[in-house]
């Protein structure tokens, strides 16, 4: 039998999408199911954004588009991040459109590491940060980042995990799972410390419109020469089934990039990439998306309080500072995330998604998802609480 690439039996299937497949069974079966489970906002996208693609599509443009993305697009994505991180990026050089935020990640490792090269990886964090470094056969590193520092690895921590082989630092901020984002003084430290070990900064900045207090600073702010910025419309246009993104790095980065999305994806749709760039760019939108981060904190504030009333020792809701997740301590229970997860979705019917798939600081912990209903948000809490107490 002929063998096949050995390299993924490093890596395990997507934990997010492997659940939701799950819960998306179960509820074909008819079994009622609390979904808390996955990170795709219960928004619509907004009715204008489709209405670009609509017209788009109308006239015809559904065949191959530049392959870096159109110049509309691209320079959306500079004035987005103008605007918005007050950075200025050569929409010609230094931008790549791409197939969401994975493609986006997968295009900056892929322009960046050879076989063998270290990657230092916050854990917890989003499981794909550390599959696909392993993927492209890269090694990845993971950097603590315990509760107990608030979700962020201390600075020391990033230089005890260097090696000779050390080639880039990969940061989430607003992080998934935990919503936590480190100070702007942090990353200038951090930036002097990859300036140090000339270590390139890919920064996953999806949640980026997602915050709750002070806006994130973007790795870009401080580091523009050596960081690769992952976004996507994903998470702050509801977009996420529409698979648009962007790389946004320094220009010989970029060229090498594109070779990697040309080999792998060739274009982005171009009547997709319509709508993004009128979504980036129109005033009425970024209304839609200010109006779905204040529903998000009103939802945060119910689990807050819903915590205060419960009063439980063995589910503790902290407030994260961006994203749409709580990373819920249920340590006190001495089970496992698996478990915990395993068995309230059996038991009780609440998705939620185990610790552990973002990493061994993880373990524990369970990640809420607020992006659904109040109601399902609180009967999901009370009988997750309810629950913890009587084990």
């Amino acid at each position: 039998m002929q063998p096949l690439n050995r390299q993924f039996e490093l890596i395990r299937q997507s934990a997010t999408v492997s659940l939701t497949d799950r819960i998306l069974a179960l509820k074909a079966q008819g079994k009622p199911i609390i979904s808390l489970q996955v990170g795709d906002p219960d928004f619509g996208t907004p009715p204008a954004v489709a209405d670009a693609a609509l017209a788009a599509l109308q006239r015809g443009q559904t065949h191959y588009a530049p392959s870096n993305g159109t110049s509309a697009l691209r320079r959306a994505i500079a004035h987005k991040m103008k605007r918005d991180e007050n950075v200025e990026y050569d929409s010609d050089s230094e931008i790549l459109v791409t197939n969401g935020g994975i493609h986006a990640y997968y295009s900056a490792l892929q322009s960046i590491l050879n076989p063998g090269d270290d990657v230092l990886i916050p854990d917890p964090s989003w499981a794909t940060h550390a599959n696909m470094t392993i993927m492209l056969r890269g090694n990845a590193v993971r950097v603590a980042a315990p509760a107990e520092n608030g979700f962020i690895p201390p600075l020391d921590s990033w230089r005890e995990a260097l090696t000779p082989r050390t080639r880039a630092i990969v940061l989430n901020y607003p992080s998934n799972p935990t919503g936590a984002y480190p100070s702007r003084d942090y990353l200038q430290s951090l930036s002097e410390f990859a300036a140090e070990h000339d270590l390139w900064i890919v920064s996953d900045e999806v949640y980026g419109s997602l915050y709750y207090g002070e806006r994130p600073t973007s790795a870009a702010e401080v580091a523009k020469d050596r960081a690769l910025i992952v976004n996507s419309l994903s998470k702050s246009y509801a977009m996420t089934g529409w698979r648009v993104g962007y790389l946004a790095a320094p220009p010989r980065v970029i060229a090498n990039a594109l070779k990697a999305s040309q080999n792998s994806i060739t274009c982005v749709a171009p009547f997709i990439q319509e709508a993004a760039a009128f979504a980036l760019t129109d005033s009425a939108t970024q209304s839609a998306t200010a109006f779905m981060r204040a529903e998000y904190a009103q939802r945060r504030a119910l689990v807050l309080r819903l915590a205060d009333e419960c009063q439980s020792e063995r589910v503790i809701a902290s407030p994260p500072q961006g994203a749409f997740y709580f990373f819920l301590d249920m340590r006190p229970l001495k089970m496992s995330s698996v478990e915990i997860c395993e068995r309230l979705l059996n038991e009780v019917g609440v998705a939620l998604m185990p610790g552990s798939a973002f990493g061994a600081q993880g373990e524990g912990f369970v990640r809420l998802c607020i992006a659904a209903s109040e109601a399902d948000i609180e009967a999901g809490f009370r009988k997750t609480v309810e629950w913890a107490e009587g084990q």
